[in-house]
């Protein structure tokens, strides 16, 4: 520890010395580190650091302290809040000291600020002014230290006044400046993506700039968006590959060699980012397969920071389409660092060969002795990755050996995220593989057991959903029903003082259900042992109503017991308990209405439940009429006092398409208020543990009980499975300091015999008749307890999830083609067209394709008869007579299958003495349709007529009609587009190209364009209100804002919703007072939700979306809607 502090104290001065000789630090915290170093207890430190804390605020409130004396303390308060002391006191001088000071003091003034501040913080406001000068001024290191605050704490609704002059960094003469510039719209991107889409091209510009630091700066960037959008970036793969050629060629400057080693960070970002391109796609993969082979080659296992690149390279070549000589390559390296004797490699090799099973299971078995040996490690990580790697390549052969390690780590860990971690995972292969009841009944016994407490709420909901459900089979639902009550009543007759809250839950609610199914178990018993746990002090709360509500269900004939628990339990301070002993003294009393509220063995989605509430609704009137205050949910009257105390920063007028409104990303509850645990329990009081989960009122729903407890669970349509991105191998400073720690000594000969039957039982089921296949695309076994099909199906559930939500958004262009051809085409062209732009691209030094097309080549390009990009579909030419006046009415012309459809009016695009094109929008439920209107203005007939359109923001296809052979004079031809937005915009502009021939060998071209919206792509989406409740938690992206409110009818809410509906095509979910919920969807699948709340004379509306940019585009247009209105 010595050693640290003086390496420490010698650091320290030169941090703040500067060029123009200022003083060193003083001995003041040079004295404070060695007083807290010599301290024997946490008593005396907390003493010393009062008397220090208030040494410092009586100096910063002196009028005579000196910027230098400020500056000193600012680095005390520094260390003291690195310590967990409270320094907020400070937190106004160092926001002065960035202000007033001078270069020394600014820095020492912005450092405190970046670290004593969060994004959230109020201060930060007062920042702002002196932020926006010191980014316009002309000194370098003002600027820098302007950019780099702003990228560590500058939060979403501060960034439009900080965004222009971050942009006109990027064009700095100075390197320094733009990177940090870049980095700055790094981190603009990742929390409002929204306010930099407008400056993409300028992303482009910094991945070509001539200093290596800015590009590589960029790479953060484009690392983020093509993991959310690959095949937009297909095009920039050779300039990947070329930069990666020229990296470990050693082109780059001597300052970034780390160790020798050619700018490995710089190699790594390249590694993750040419694995995502070349997923699943082969023509991309072939670019990067020479590049790949070269940096396997050339990293040679020498240094700590050479098997990090190796470690990325490995993933990349099982990642990419597979070439056998570079997954050869791969399997050797693993094979290197997992038989290494470096602890680190070893655990380095165990994270890289858990990745690479999911591809080819097989390659574990090179290795199973060494994993084996891994199983009994002295180091607490190598067997804690072992066991992960294992639980990637269980099967039903393995799994009770696989499941018996695991649950023996769990039983000596002592790391509580460990715990949770496996805990999980080992209840999951139970419930996938269990070779029989009694098995999988003592496996999830032992999981409720070792993870108490700790474990997530999903583990045991899912358990007793899978018992009340059932499978295909009523008899092995009873069998395994019967054994689970028999497990639970041998573990009550046995000490219970020890056992997980969570458990005892359990084990009630399965008695509670279930035992009567057991004929010889008498049912006193039963109530006596549940009754013995109610009298145990260790019992909380919340589990004694899960027993109660166990008990109320059994307490059918046993009126004595009853009475006498129910007289207990009427004087308990607990108002639940007093409320459910009440129920349970009626409920025993009668036993007609206990047959009618609690019948026995009835089918779960039979049973009715009026959750709303709805025969208070006359108690409630009367009180409303009486004067009473509505009801506001909790998360309202927390919007309320947050409006009252914060500084309003919307703007008054109409906003841009970039909100400027702050969300909360914290604040998850819906403005339904549906809880979204499991109701399993049937039981309201677990809801009532829940935030808000039983405190609304909704009028007039009705709710069935389902399967999945209160809310039905409606299962979506099949959508593409999620693909696993590949995890970043981190290591542990731990890990770092073990390098050079080396395994025990093998052990004697004698135990070889035990490994090698224990590998096979470990090892069995990969072999050649695995099911894994190399691409990763496995068939997976079917489940051991295979859920019953749901009688009522409906594509609009909860289960529109962010992650389903997000995978329909980012779809391939092949899925998008094969829905459209699948559902709209009516015949299938040979091609689709698409954005991509084919012109031919020059390369630069580092070899990234700058494009050079103007607009005279885009026009001399798409003017083409049938290139490459054309979609050939041969029309009926519409013969009727129509003069060239686009007044007529041309929807007339429109297909008869289109002609119901709701549409737009017709406007002209285009025209020239021969033809003249108009276009109007179609409106269906999968797509948008343009249809396009091509007049023959003459009384001669054009020949060769071709349509191209072109859009790169949209997915665009040809339906019919863009090739015409001839066009008789004065007739009409009718070419529709079906288009599909799968990021939102606000506005897309779209341009093509319309040729013919009039005369043979002479082609004419008219060039189009056009601008749609995100309005013409959104469709209602139809959602009851407790759907909309669950699927509200589900979504993560939201902005809040103030919004007209109609006044000028008697209801303003419903009067501005229903204008929204008209203007944007929603759906009113429900309206519940001042409050209305409305949801949407965009083509794509990514939903919407909006809730709306009449806030004095303005509507507070609050939108969520899986999709970052959708809620700000629908916000938009939700704004012009109600300004035109």
């Amino acid at each position: 520890m010595s050693d640290v502090v003086e390496k420490t104290l010698t650091a320290l001065p030169g941090l703040f010395d500067s060029q123009t000789g200022a003083a060193k630090i003083t001995n003041r915290l040079k004295q404070l580190i060695k007083s807290i170093t010599e301290l024997t207890s946490k008593h005396e430190e907390e003493n010393l650091m009062k008397q220090e804390l208030s040494a410092m605020k009586e100096q910063v409130s002196s009028p005579n302290t000196t910027m230098k004396q400020m500056r000193e303390v600012m680095v005390r308060a520094m260390y003291c809040e690195m310590l967990g002391y409270d320094a907020s006191f400070t937190y106004i001088h160092a926001i002065k000291l960035a202000q007033q000071g001078s270069v020394l003091e600014k820095r020492v003034g912005y450092l405190a600020v970046s670290l004593f501040l969060s994004e959230g913080h109020e201060l930060l406001l007062l920042l702002v002014n002196t932020v926006l000068k010191d980014l316009q001024s002309t000194n370098l290191i003002e600027a820098c230290m302007a950019l780099t605050v702003v990228a560590q704490v500058f939060p979403k609704d501060m960034i439009p006044a900080v965004l222009p002059l971050v942009e006109d960094k990027l064009s700095h003469p100075k390197e320094i400046i733009r990177r940090k510039a870049v980095l700055a719209l790094y981190k603009f991107y990742l929390i409002a993506p929204n306010q930099v889409q407008h400056i993409h091209a300028k992303f482009r510009k910094a991945l070509c700039d001539k200093d290596p630091g800015v590009m590589t700066s960029s790479l953060h960037i484009y690392l983020q968006l093509i993991r959310e959008s690959p095949d937009g970036y297909k095009d920039l793969t050779g300039s990947f590959v070329a930069i990666l050629k020229q990296v470990v060629g050693g082109k780059l400057p001597m300052d970034f060699n780390y160790h020798n080693v050619p700018a490995p960070w710089l190699q790594i970002q390249l590694l993750r980012i040419l694995s995502l391109l070349g997923r699943e796609d082969q023509s991309t993969s072939e670019l990067m397969y020479e590049v790949l082979d070269e940096s396997l080659r050339r990293a040679e296992m020498n240094h700590n920071i050479t098997y990090a690149i190796l470690y990325e390279c490995v993933k990349a070549v099982y990642t990419i389409h597979p070439k056998a000589e570079l997954l050869e390559k791969a399997a050797r390296c693993i094979g290197n660092f997992v038989l290494s004797p470096k602890i680190n490699l070893k655990y380095l090799g165990l994270k890289a060969l858990t990745y690479v099973v999911q591809h080819d299971a097989k390659l574990a078995l090179q290795h199973q002795m060494t994993i084996i040996e891994c199983l009994d490690h002295s180091d607490f990580t190598i067997k804690r990755e072992t066991l992960e790697l294992l639980f990637r390549i269980t099967n039903a052969q393995n799994v009770t050996v696989i499941v018996e390690k695991m649950l023996d780590f769990l039983r000596s860990c002592n790391d509580e995220h460990t715990v949770i971690h496996l805990v999980g995972k080992v209840a999951e292969l139970a419930e996938k593989f269990a070779p029989d009841n009694s098995w999988f009944i003592q496996t999830m016994n032992d999981v409720f057991s070792i993870g108490g407490d700790l474990l997530q709420q999903d583990v045991p909901n899912n358990f007793l959903r899978l018992l009340a459900e059932g499978s295909e089979s009523k008899e092995e639902d009873d069998e395994l029903r019967l054994y689970a009550v028999d497990s639970y009543l041998t573990v009550l007759k046995g000490d219970t003082s020890h056992l997980p809250q969570r458990f005892l839950q359990v084990m009630s609610w399965v008695l509670g259900e279930y035992s009567d199914l057991q004929e010889c178990v008498d049912q006193r018993e039963v109530i006596r042992l549940l009754t013995k746990l109610l009298d145990q002090r260790s019992v909380t709360s919340e589990t004694r109503v899960w027993i109660l509500s166990a008990l109320t269900k059994i307490s059918e004939g046993q009126t004595d017991l009853i009475l006498d628990l129910s007289e207990s339990l009427s004087s308990s301070q607990d108002t639940v308990l007093r409320q459910q002993a009440q129920e349970l003294r009626h409920l025993s009393r009668d036993s007609q209405l206990h047959e009618w509220a609690l019948p026995r063995g009835a089918p779960w989605d039979s049973m009715e439940v009026d959750s709303s509430l709805s025969f208070l609704d006359g108690f409630v009137s009367e009180a409303l009429a009486a004067g009473a205050a509505p009801y506001k949910p909790p998360h309202q009257r927390q919007e309320e006092l947050c409006e009252e105390r914060a500084l309003n920063l919307e703007p008054y007028s109409f906003s841009l398409p970039v909100s400027l409104s702050s969300c909360s990303i914290t604040d998850r509850q819906s403005p339904t208020m549906l809880s979204v645990s499991s109701g399993i329990s049937g039981n309201s009081t677990e809801l009532s543990q829940k935030a808000g989960s039983s405190t609304v009122i909704l009028e007039g729903v009705k709710r069935v009980w389902g399967k999945d407890g209160y809310l039905p669970q409606k299962e979506t349509a099949a959508t593409a499975p999620p693909v696993d991105e590949p995890r970043v191998a981190v290591q542990s400073s731990g890990q770092q300091e073990a390098a050079e720690r080396t395994e025990p000594q093998p052990e004697p000969p004698t135990q070889n015999q035990d490994k090698q039957q224990l590998a096979s039982s470990l090892f069995v089921g990969l072999g050649a008749q695995s099911s894994i296949s190399l691409l990763g695309k496995s068939e997976a076994p079917p489940p051991r307890f295979r859920k019953k099909p749901r009688p009522h199906e409906s594509s609009s559930s909860s289960g529109t999830s962010e992650r389903s939500s997000v995978s329909s958004s980012r779809s391939s262009h092949s899925t998008t083609d094969s829905f459209l051809y699948g559902i709209l085409l009516e015949e299938e062209p040979a091609t689709s067209i698409s954005g991509v732009d084919h012109t031919p691209k020059s390369t630069t030094a580092n070899g990234l394709g700058q494009n050079k097309r103007t607009d005279g080549d885009r026009r001399t390009n798409t003017s083409q008869i049938l290139g490459s990009d054309m979609v050939i579909v041969r029309p009926n030419t519409i013969q009727d007579k129509y003069p060239s006046s686009v007044s007529s009415d041309l929807t007339a012309l429109l297909p008869p299958d289109l002609k119901d459809l709701p549409h737009s009016d017709v406007t002209s695009l285009t025209s020239d003495p021969s033809l003249s094109l108009a276009s109007c929008r179609v409106f269906r439920d999968e797509a948008l349709l343009l249809v396009i209107f091509i007049c023959n203005c003459t009384e001669t007939v054009i020949k060769d007529v071709a349509v191209q359109l072109t859009c790169e923001e949209l997915q665009t296809a040809s339906l019919r009609g863009n090739v015409v052979d001839c066009l008789e004079g004065r007739s009409t031809s009718v070419c529709h587009y079906a288009l599909l937005m799968d990021d939102p915009h606000t506005n897309v502009s779209f341009t093509g190209t319309v040729s013919y021939q009039t005369q043979p060998g002479h082609t004419n071209t008219l060039s189009f364009s056009g601008t749609l919206s995100t309005a013409d792509f959104i469709r209602p989406l139809v959602v009851t209100t407790e759907e909309y409740g669950k699927l509200w938690l589900s979504l993560s992206h939201d902005v809040k804002q103030n919004l007209k409110l109609l006044t000028d009818a008697g209801d303003p809410l419903r009067t501005t919703l229903n204008a929204l509906k008209d203007a944007l095509q929603l759906h009113v979910v429900d309206i519940i007072g001042s409050e209305g919920i409305v949801a949407c969807r965009l083509l794509s699948g990514a939903p919407c939700l909006l809730h709306c709340r009449v806030n004095g004379t303005a509507l507070a509306m609050w939108l969520r979306s899986p999709h970052p940019a959708l809620p700000d585009c629908i916000l938009y247009h939700c704004q012009r809607a109600l300004a035109e209105h």
